[in-house]
């Protein structure tokens, strides 16, 4: 019996120093650099202005507007400049060069000259225009570029919301981390009275040796439990400083987590609206101007098109000018197959967009239906908590001054302060709860305006 008992104490003294260890570690590494006070709505306002993910979003929405106005070559005219120098003893292009140069006399036609020409220089400067007049398919493709810059415009909205919300989530888990610390306190407040009362009664040879390690231990593990919370006050800290486009180390205070019923208003069902469903149904409508595109491709193109062009001798020279003009219609009527298939593939495209699009409807009303039952079930554990929290710290105070005159044991009290730990953390998860699924239910039924 009495190894057994020595065995029991060695163990304790052992987890004793091991958990002094630890505690000295953690304590340590909960260390905060700078300590400021943070409210939801100042969270949500620098998120909106600093966000990386709100950046990327707005430069996305700046590329689509980009991509939609170099469709204006539809209507505008290309214009280009041309300089170009040459020599040459060909005969054909020699005798060209004269031609463009108007410079032919009668000696030219001379056939030793025609057929053994010296070397001839030709510099020559050109401007040339291309004016589209008639493309159909161009036009379907600038529509699609625009509903493209609209999707855009739908995606960075909805970036915003979610953003929004993973602040808002964010804020709220810095809520319950300094409650768990708040618990975490009271816990090592209560561990430490028990640790005084069981000393004395030690003392008195009331209780044994194994019973003040024993409580000793779960002090420690007090201590231990409170540098845990510090640390992921400090981690949820850190997400927020992510979030906000602020450098880590800054260590927020917030203000305390409410118990206060929230009213549920949002809709029962998920709106056809909101900015992400609106996205992809803009996605669908580009991919049915790509298809007219493709439809449009098979009618013929007319352009015009115009050239002004002067040619000398030597640089910078303009001896003679001339100019080309004239409308151009072309159609491309067999083409291996290609706009053929390339039309089926762009339809198929489109029939799995709006596939898509069901499906993250359908995903969005489970999603709905299952954040007002965790509302439902949250608000009626927060009843429940609140009750089991004032049960549980009746009983633990009646065991203590059972304790302090010896009539119960030192198993029945640590039991019991573990047990108010517990509820009074269930308590906090419960309200966070609420609030979190309060939040998501107005992220899932938010309506773009």
């Amino acid at each position: 019996m009495r190894q057994k008992m020595s065995l029991a104490s060695s163990f304790v003294r052992t987890a004793y120093l091991l958990i002094t260890f630890l505690l000295s570690r953690g304590v340590l590494m909960a260390q905060p650099d700078s300590l400021q006070y943070l409210s939801l709505e100042d969270a949500v306002k620098t998120v909106m202005e600093q966000n990386k993910s709100l950046e990327t979003a707005n430069l996305e929405q700046k590329i689509a507007e980009a991509n939609f106005r170099q469709t204006d070559a539809i209507f505008l005219p290309q214009i280009g400049f041309s300089y170009t120098a040459m020599r040459t003893n060909n005969p054909m292009n020699a005798f060209g060069f004269k031609l463009q140069q108007q410079t032919i006399t009668q000696q030219d036609f001379d056939p030793a000259r025609l057929n053994d020409p010296s070397s001839l220089n030709d510099v020559a400067t050109s401007v040339d225009i291309r004016q589209p007049l008639l493309n159909p398919d161009m036009y379907f493709e600038r529509q699609g570029a625009l509903t493209q810059k609209e999707l855009y415009k739908y995606k960075s909205l909805r970036t915003k919301e979610y953003i929004g919300f993973e602040t808002e989530k964010a804020y709220l888990q810095l809520q319950l981390a300094y409650e768990a610390d708040r618990v975490a306190k009271e816990s090592l407040e209560t561990a430490q009275r028990i640790l005084s009362t069981t000393t004395h009664l030690n003392e008195q040879g009331l209780i044994k040796k194994s019973d003040l390690l024993l409580v000793q231990v779960h002090e420690l593990g007090m201590k231990s439990r409170q540098a845990q919370t510090g640390n992921a006050i400090l981690n949820v800290s850190d997400y927020l400083n992510f979030l906000m486009g602020q450098p880590s180390g800054i260590v927020y205070t917030v203000d305390e987590m409410s118990d206060a019923l929230l009213p549920v208003n949002a809709a029962k069902t998920v709106p056809d609206s909101r900015a992400d469903f609106m996205a992809m149904q803009k996605a669908i409508e580009a991919s049915d101007q790509m298809i007219k595109a493709s439809q449009m491709s098979y009618l013929p193109k007319l352009n015009a098109f115009g050239s002004y062009q002067f040619h000398d001798k030597k640089l910078a020279g303009f001896g003679s000018d001339s100019y080309l003009a004239g409308i151009q219609l072309s159609w491309n009527i067999f083409d291996g197959n290609t706009r053929r298939f390339k039309l089926k593939s762009r339809m198929l495209e489109t029939e799995k967009l709006e596939t898509e699009l069901a499906s993250q409807k359908e995903q969005g009303q489970l999603e709905l239906n299952k954040a007002l039952r965790d509302i439902d079930e949250a608000n009626f554990m927060v009843r429940q908590q609140k009750t089991a929290v004032e049960q549980a710290g009746e009983a633990l105070r009646m065991l203590q001054n059972r304790y302090e005159q010896g009539l119960a044991t030192t198993t029945d009290v640590l039991t019991a302060e573990t047990l108010l730990a517990q509820q009074k953390m269930s308590y906090a998860q419960s309200i966070f709860a609420v609030r979190l699924n309060t939040a998501y239910l107005h992220f899932t039924t938010s309506v773009t305006q």
